[in-house]
């Protein structure tokens, strides 16, 4: 366990930086900072940017000297570099395009979306999770040789906009806010009426992610049940992720919940693990099942194996709990 420091050589605001990082955890990196007088300001993600004249006393300080490439090696095998595909104000830009595409002449409306994915104290239900949701629906339809439809990108932009982590309550006023902001713009006939009613059902169903029987039916025909299955699975493509983005995923998710306790957090988000592994299959598209229930399985298992040692317990058999709240 060590921190390290690259030369000052980036330059920014009439001098030049350098980068100071932790080969083993952002509490070892941040504990190092605060004990050297480092600002929080200076903190990016997974590095932070200190000037020239802090240099040696940091390195005074145990601050282990290493090039610039040396540095980027080290922190990507921790595991704690964040690349810029998961720093909101990187995919802003990008994701800001997609809307203007999506719907044209509403700009401000994409802008208050985002807005409200980017609150400070959303840890992972951020624009970063909703980039990579567009991204797991473009991956499925692909597959099909088909678009995504508008409905299902609405609803994807809609489905965590209100974020509180209270589960059922945040679903349910996202679906509200999807139905209060979109309507209106359906009497203009920038949407029809049926998209608005399949975008509000779509998202209610991420309070269960369980699919429901007569979609075609309640929508009107806007959508079909495979878009429903795409839907959801794509907002539980994380599950699937490589360790080192589904490590930070879980630490979001604990940083969401820091209200729990260690030891309710840690019971509840096992049952929540056990509740998908007991699942025939975790995504409800044979599409998804394909590309990404095996590599879930293995993260769901190994978070839970964690977490049922720190509880001392046997490791639990697949098939006892059905929980399902992601």
């Amino acid at each position: 366990m060590s921190i390290f420091i690259d030369p000052p050589v980036w330059p920014a605001h009439g001098t030049v930086f350098s980068h100071l990082i932790s080969d083993n955890s952002l509490a070892e990196l941040h504990d190092f900072a605060a004990k050297t007088g480092i600002s929080p300001r200076a903190f990016d993600a997974d590095h932070y940017d200190v000037p020239a004249y802090r240099y040696e006393g940091l390195v005074r300080a145990g601050a282990r000297e290493v090039s610039g490439s040396r540095l980027t090696r080290i922190l990507i095998d921790s595991g704690l570099r964040v690349p810029l595909r998961e720093r909101p104000n990187k995919i802003r830009p990008r994701l800001m395009r997609a809307w203007d595409s999506l719907l044209p002449g509403h700009t401000a409306l994409g802008e208050d979306l985002l807005e409200r994915y980017e609150q400070p104290h959303r840890k992972y239900h951020t624009s970063v999770h909703l980039s990579e949701m567009l991204t797991a629906l473009k991956t499925l339809y692909k597959r099909h040789h088909t678009a995504t439809p508008r409905a299902v990108l609405l609803a994807a932009w809609f489905h965590d906009a209100v974020y509180e982590a209270n589960p059922g309550e945040d679903e349910a006023a996202s679906a509200d806010l999807a139905c209060t902001t979109l309507t209106p713009l359906a009497s203009t006939g920038s949407l029809t009426n049926r998209e608005v009613t399949a975008i509000a059902h779509l998202i209610e169903l991420t309070a269960s992610h369980q699919l429901a029987d007569g979609i075609e039916e309640y929508t009107s025909g806007a959508l079909t049940r495979a878009d429903a299955a795409f839907f959801l699975d794509a907002d539980l493509a994380i599950l699937a992720a490589d360790s080192p983005r589904y490590t930070r995923y879980v630490a979001g998710v604990r940083a969401e919940y820091a209200h729990y306790a260690p030891d309710a957090f840690t019971r509840g988000r096992a049952g929540i693990l056990q509740g998908f592994l007991n699942r025939t299959a975790i995504y409800a598209s044979d599409t998804a099942h394909l590309l990404w229930d095996a590599p879930a399985r293995l993260n769901l298992r190994t978070e839970l194996e964690g977490y049922r040692a720190a509880l001392g317990e046997q490791p639990a058999k697949e098939g006892a709990l059905n929980c399902a709240r992601r």
